[in-house]
């Protein structure tokens, strides 16, 4: 039997071996490797009928923040949610800011999606969204990527929930994008 991409000696398996790996794209093992130099724009919490959710910190490397430049959104469980309850949440404040954009079966994959992505968290546990324009979004756990969404729609309406005017909890947006009063 022929092949005409056989590897006829172990080195040159070695090297092109080396070779993909060099040319396959670098996974980022944290956030931080993404956005290298970004700084903090402004953090806030999330509470509840006076339970503490999260706490929340806006970060980005361009200052004044622009939400057209690749952010990450970093939150910090202060009690046990499971990854599909946040999932839930999540669909449903998409849905009720921008109503009728998205059709079921788009909002139902999403929901799948995010599932996949947010594991269920204790308190203390980190949870990372980075904004890609015109790309998507990743998402990260305190130790490593958990899903890229390539979807640019999804990635804008998910960061919505806190960015948009019409945001639920405007004072928490306000301290994430350092305009609070």
């Amino acid at each position: 039997m022929s092949c005409s991409f056989c590897f006829t000696s172990p080195r040159i398996f070695l090297a092109a071996l080396l070779l993909a790996l060099c040319a396959a794209p670098v996974l980022a093992s944290d956030w931080h490797e993404e956005l290298p130099q970004a700084k903090a724009v402004g953090q806030g919490e999330l509470s509840w009928f006076g339970l503490s959710i999260y706490s929340a910190v806006l970060w980005s490397e361009h200052q004044p923040f622009n939400p057209q430049q690749p952010f990450a959104l970093q939150l910090t469980y202060h009690r046990h949610i499971t990854g599909e309850r946040i999932a839930r949440v999540s669909i449903d404040e998409i849905k009720r800011l921008f109503k009728q954009r998205f059709s079921a079966d788009r909002l139902e994959q999403w929901e799948q999606a995010m599932s996949r992505a947010f594991p269920d968290v204790n308190d203390g546990d980190q949870l990372v969204g980075i904004f890609i324009p015109h790309r998507g979004c990743r998402f990260y756990d305190g130790k490593s990527r958990t899903a890229e969404i390539s979807d640019p729609e999804f990635a804008e309406a998910f960061f919505a929930i806190w960015l948009d005017p019409r945001s639920k909890d405007s004072s928490l947006r306000e301290h994430l994008l350092g305009i609070s009063r």
